[in-house]
């Protein structure tokens, strides 16, 4: 029945607020906490300080600054919520939202699908909202405003965590719902305001997001039973020449259209929006025949498969043209999908996933089509993007490359197995290992202390292995077993394979292993008072990381 006002929680500063307490206009700063089992409202989270609201706690009118954090645990409720740029939300499973969160360009939130409430994203280029829970498909309670923008790769993106693009389908049974298909047949609902205007498509980002894909940029020359034209020339019913199981066939244009991408240069280059350029001779003499420009996820056709371009990048004779920042780019559809031939390179025609509306016509005669709900299974050729199958094409390309001296645009990245492994308290006090054993990597846990983070080197396979490894999550250490050994007992500490939402791992894997991203929470559990333990993470695999990848600072996340 306490009420506390107007409490200003400084640096190792902690306030609790147990079931039936409450505090209003509390200000949390650098090194401070905010425990809510009760009710919070009004208050102002700095850089440093967090906010935990716990099973049974509410806080409301919220305002998150710049390194500031709200976690919201299993069974809480988080009310009205301002995340300024630089702020974090996460709200865990079971957890939900009341009223409105509100995500400024900048700040993140990361949500649970049946969070519920209002989630308004601010801008027009805003990347903060990431969902969890969809990778076997379901429904978003949370009704999503703000979804704007102008085009693909000038427009707000939200990431659906642990969601393969492949194969997904989208239809819009309202303005404002879209349901995706994904290829295992399992479908996601979204509830977001205008979506049917805006369009909807996901590419792979290591979690899968609403950005838009693939294209020709102005200048491609496409061949036709006369020649060559420019992409941006071609026009509903032109003939173009395509090619069935190796011979030339004539097809009709039946769609073309036109869209803008303005670079996000603060994002990896394979998701900035840069055009891939292809030089010249590149993958065989004359092949192609002048430089090609192409955006990274549209597909090139080998040994009768199709590949996106973003997997051969090789920093000499592809590379990402970071001096390209905006251009238009365009895409021709035939009635059946096809590989055809742009600058001498055999390539794709549009495939109809679901992202038409992204694009504009521009001609005097102008197709109106009827959604298809297209899948890679109509394609003309199956997509790969198998290390194995995709690999040997870029080692291919790349000893071209070499032999013909291509200048380095982009240097090989220097690499480390140092995952630099070590936790991080939750006063912020660091524990290095103790030992190691094989696969165990023991660490002394001093008393009172609660849980840990797991802090390590971070890269993704797609960084340091190479583009021909299609995994672009952020990768810490692979962890399976973790225990603790205290006052004579052993406790098998299983959270970290059993509760998909926690912060800081990647999804679970066979039941049995996952890997962190890098700063990964572990709670210890209840502990006895006074008492010194060992914990024992088991470690199956680490590395390689890029050495520019520092470890990560970690905040107070009591």
């Amino acid at each position: 029945g306490g009420t506390l006002s107007n409490a200003d929680a400084k640096q190792f500063g902690n306030i609790i607020v147990k079931s039936g307490g409450a505090t209003e206009n509390a200000i949390i700063s650098s090194g401070g906490g905010l425990g809510v089992a009760g009710t919070a409202s009004g208050t102002i989270i700095n850089s440093g300080g967090v906010l935990e609201i716990t099973s049974g706690g509410i806080a409301n009118d919220n305002t998150i600054t710049s390194g500031g954090a709200i976690d919201a645990d299993a069974g809480s409720v988080v009310g009205t919520t301002t995340v300024s740029s630089g702020g974090s939300l996460t709200v865990a499973s079971s957890a939900a939202i009341s009223g409105v969160v509100t995500i400024a360009n900048g700040g993140s939130a990361t949500i649970w699908n049946n969070a519920g409430g209002s989630i308004d994203l601010v801008g027009d280029t805003n990347h903060g909202l990431t969902i969890s829970g969809l990778e076997n498909g379901g429904t978003v309670s949370t009704v999503i405003s703000g979804y704007t923008g102008t085009g693909p790769g000038d427009s707000d993106s939200i990431d659906l965590a642990g969601v393969s693009p492949t194969g997904a389908t989208y239809s819009y049974p309202s303005n404002d719902q879209v349901v995706v298909t994904l290829s295992n047949g399992n479908t996601i609902t979204l509830n977001i305001e205008g979506v049917k205007t805006t369009g909807f498509a996901l590419v792979s980002d290591g979690n899968g997001g609403s950005l838009a894909e693939v294209c020709f940029l102005a200048g491609s020359l496409i061949s036709i039973p006369s020649g060559t034209i420019a992409v941006e020339k071609l026009a509903v019913g032109d003939n173009v020449t395509a090619y069935v199981d190796g011979t030339e066939t004539v097809r009709q244009v039946t769609w073309a259209g036109q869209a803008r991408c303005t670079v996000r240069p603060h994002l990896a280059l394979d998701q900035a929006g840069y055009p891939v350029r292809i030089l010249k001779n590149a993958i065989s003499e004359g092949v192609p025949f002048k430089d090609m420009l192409i955006t990274a996820e549209h597909c090139l056709f080998f040994d009768g498969k199709f590949v996106p371009a973003r997997m051969l990048v090789n920093g000499r004779s592809i590379f990402y043209d970071t001096s390209i920042t905006s251009y238009d780019y365009y895409h021709i559809e035939t009635a059946d999908h096809s590989v055809i031939m742009a600058d001498g390179m055999l390539t794709e025609s549009y495939l109809d996933t679901g992202n038409r509306r992204a694009f504009r016509q521009n001609n005097a005669v102008v197709s109106i089509p009827l959604s298809r709900d297209l899948s890679w299974d109509d394609a003309a050729a199956p997509l790969t993007v198998s290390r194995e199958a995709v690999e040997p094409i870029f080692r291919q390309i790349e000893v071209r490359a070499k032999e013909q001296n291509c200048p380095v645009h982009s240097e090989a990245p220097s690499l480390t197995y140092d995952s630099d492994l070590h936790l991080v308290t939750d006063t912020g006090a660091t524990i290095r290992a103790a030992r190691t054993n094989n696969d165990q990597v023991i660490f002394m846990i001093p008393v009172g202390v609660d849980s840990v983070r797991i802090v390590s080197r971070a890269s993704r396979p797609y960084d340091a292995l190479g583009p021909f490894v299609d995994d672009r999550r952020t990768l810490g250490v692979l962890v399976g077993d973790i225990r603790m050994f205290e006052s004579n007992a052993t406790r098998l500490l299983s959270a970290h394979l059993t509760e998909e939402g926690l912060s800081g791992w990647s999804n679970v894997e066979d039941g049995t292993v996952r890997w962190t991203d890098g700063n990964a929470f572990l709670s210890l559990g209840h502990r006895p008072l006074g008492s010194i333990a060992l914990l024992s993470v088991q470690i199956l695999a680490s590395g390689p990381y890029l050495v520019t990848d520092t470890t990560l600072d970690v905040a107070l996340q009591a």
